[in-house]
């Protein structure tokens, strides 16, 4: 599906790039993808994907419980393993240094409850000097019945708008420390 609910900020070429989250739910209802161009280093990018492990860096209101997402990168959550826990919902279940996170949906959660089986890969495309694509794919295995038909009209949409927030937070943040030691 070409939707802006579906493809927001992406391309035809990113869309058909192989992620790390393929594979990892097999038959997925849906697909969703974001992306946005961020001015600063794979490092500085990646550095900032790690923060997650702290906060969501959306709208902090809806889903960090009203605290403010760090402003500042906090020393250690660089320090990555598989099974962290990620914007609490999430564990990480692979990455690699300076190009990509990827996160499933906590099982047997609310959150799985109510959105289904999710992963979502963080993969940063280097583009020209000193800035690159963070483009996201999303892969959904809705609920069965009744929720999951909601979830399909409803997901892709509250998706776009609370990861347009992230994107354009890391966007942001990771300008604002080009130049400065991290």
């Amino acid at each position: 599906m070409d939707s802006l609910s579906h493809t927001w900020g992406t391309t035809p070429d990113e869309r058909a790039l192989v992620f790390p989250c393929d594979g990892i739910i097999s038959n997925p209802d849906d697909s969703l993808f974001r992306a946005v161009t961020i001015h600063a280093s794979s490092a500085t990018v990646f550095r900032w994907l790690c923060q997650m492990r702290a906060a969501p860096y959306s709208y902090d209101w809806i889903d960090n419980g009203g605290r403010q997402s760090p402003r500042e990168l906090s020393a250690g959550l660089e320090q990555l393993e598989v099974g962290q826990d990620v914007m609490r919902i999430f564990t990480l279940l692979s990455f690699e240094g300076n190009r990509h996170l990827t996160l499933r949906m906590k099982p047997r959660t609310r959150a799985a409850r109510s959105f289904g089986d999710i992963a979502v890969s963080y993969l940063i495309v280097p583009a020209e000097q000193d800035s690159c694509r963070l483009v996201v794919k999303l892969v959904a295995r809705y609920p069965p019945g009744a929720r999951g038909r909601l979830m399909s009209a409803v997901l892709p949409w509250g998706d776009l708008v609370m990861m347009r927030r992230q994107l354009l937070n890391f966007k942001h943040l990771a300008e604002g420390h080009v130049g400065r030691s991290q």
